[in-house]
């Protein structure tokens, strides 16, 4: 009989919340494994996620660059040629250098990786599954890590082809005629975008009055007017029926204000949410409890489940699916099963959509701060006040800072702009420490920055910009 390994630490799931927590945990002394389904490391952000779609979303940027913008710099392109299987080559490179990156990581903090399925026997226990295989592991600790899986809807079920999800919209081999996408949040913006620029005529489906419905409403009417300008068709209010594919279409019923019409697609991307990855983890046979509704499983405030010993992070709990929270909880549930005060600040978690411009945020919306009837003042500043995005002819969006109106201090930022992904940073450090609006107002900022406009706006907090009228 094979003698069961024992680690201090057996974690399932090497995306950005599992690999990063192994790292750390190796730092803190304890023995890890890290147990990995997918030939490749790294979960959804690294394979099919994050890093391929901001590969693509670069590529088809410059390719947009070159057909519609460089003459305009007084560069002359000639006729400019989409070569997308060169594209595509670039992105699985991208992907292939990342996971083999996380690889080295783990090898380099002696973390064992363990490739095969991996589910519960008990609190103290794993079974991995490869194939006919089976291997067996103890562990004083369990990290649940496995991150989420696209939401389908019965009546249009991903085929892989026409009808497809997120991971099939970063593979197509054709740029399709015309592109329809179920839903106006972040990831169906984002992948229309990549095709947009590269040629589709891109319709958004949308059930509710507006896109992406968690932004500041501000800062949303302002993406929809520009990327509607750009050339997305957007359908609100619009309930789809049925999807099916005929002839090589994919036949979409729709229900707009009571009226029914059918709209033709080449390709159809199902993005209208994401849930958690728990199938094959068999939480009943260690006493881990979901939540009903959602699916998610339910943790303390040191990330523990209902079973003892077994912790869980990430898409699989509450809150933002993002890769980055996932990783500071993996930090922060790693430090509590060594016994320090691991935590996480959700007021501080950014928020990035990669459209151009793009949009970040951070703290609460104009919106929440309304409904907790807490006092407020706002600042906004326009990047056409900014002279570096002027030279860069990158003058469309602002930046609006929420601050407390008696303590100054700063609630949220939201920035929609070219940049805004890397200008984020200074915010969410601003809200860690606790700063004012004056903070940031009276900090030096370099000349010419995008990064000026936030300076501004602080500034226009207490309508005190050198600037205003």
């Amino acid at each position: 009989m094979a003698q069961v390994e024992n680690f201090d630490l057996v974690i399932i799931g090497s995306g950005p919340g599992g690999y990063v927590a192994a790292v750390r945990a190796a730092q803190l002394g304890m023995k890890v494994a890290c147990v990995e389904k997918e030939d490749r490391l790294g979960g959804v952000c690294l394979r099919v996620g994050c890093i391929p779609s901001k590969a693509l979303l670069d590529s088809s940027e410059l390719y947009h660059l070159a057909k519609a913008k460089m003459a305009e710099h007084g560069i002359k392109t000639g006729r400019v040629v989409l070569d997308l299987a060169a594209m595509m080559a670039r992105k699985d490179q991208v992907v292939t250098e990342l996971t083999d990156n996380v690889r080295k990581l783990l090898e380099g903090n002696r973390v064992q990786i363990i490739h095969g399925t991996g589910g519960l026997v008990d609190t103290g226990t794993v079974k991995v599954t490869r194939g006919k295989s089976t291997r067996t592991v103890e562990a004083k600790n369990i990290l649940l890590a496995t991150g989420s899986e696209p939401v389908d809807v019965p009546a249009f079920k991903f085929d892989g082809k026409h009808i497809v999800s997120s991971t099939g919209a970063l593979n197509f081999d054709t740029v399709p005629k015309q592109f329809g996408i179920v839903g106006g949040g972040y990831i169906g913006l984002e992948l229309g975008s990549v095709w947009l620029r590269l040629g589709s005529k891109v319709t958004v489906l949308e059930m509710l009055p507006k896109i992406a419905t968690t932004m500041d409403a501000q800062v949303g009417r302002t993406l929809q007017r520009i990327l509607n300008r750009q050339g997305f068709e957007f359908h609100l209010d619009t309930r789809v029926d049925e999807a099916k594919v005929s002839a090589k279409k994919v036949q979409v019923k729709i229900t707009t204000a009571d009226k029914q019409k059918t709209l033709k697609f080449d390709r159809l991307l199902v993005s209208v949410g994401r849930r958690p990855l728990i199938r094959g983890l068999n939480l009943e046979a260690a006493g881990v409890k979901t939540d009903a509704a959602t699916a998610q499983i339910l943790v303390n405030e040191k990330y523990e489940t209902t079973a003892a010993g077994v912790y869980a992070i990430g898409d699989l709990i509450d809150g933002p699916m993002l890769a980055h929270k996932a990783s500071a909880e993996g930090i922060a549930a790693v430090e509590c099963m060594a016994g320090m005060p691991g935590e996480v600040n959700y007021d501080a978690v950014p928020a990035v959509v990669y459209t151009w411009p793009e949009v970040a945020s951070v703290g609460m919306t104009e919106q929440q701060v309304k409904e907790r009837d807490i006092p407020y003042c706002i600042g906004t500043y326009p990047f056409t006040g900014a002279g570096r995005a002027r030279c860069m002819g990158e003058t469309d969006g602002f930046v609006k800072l929420i601050a407390h109106a008696d303590t100054d201090r700063v609630l949220g930022v939201h920035i929609i702009g070219a940049r805004a992904a890397d200008m984020i940073a200074e915010c969410v450090l601003a809200i860690e420490f606790g700063a004012s609006s004056e903070d940031i107002a009276r900090t030096i900022h370099g000349h010419p920055t995008f990064a000026e406009a936030l300076m501004e706006a602080a500034m226009a907090v207490r309508k005190c910009s050198i600037y205003a009228s």
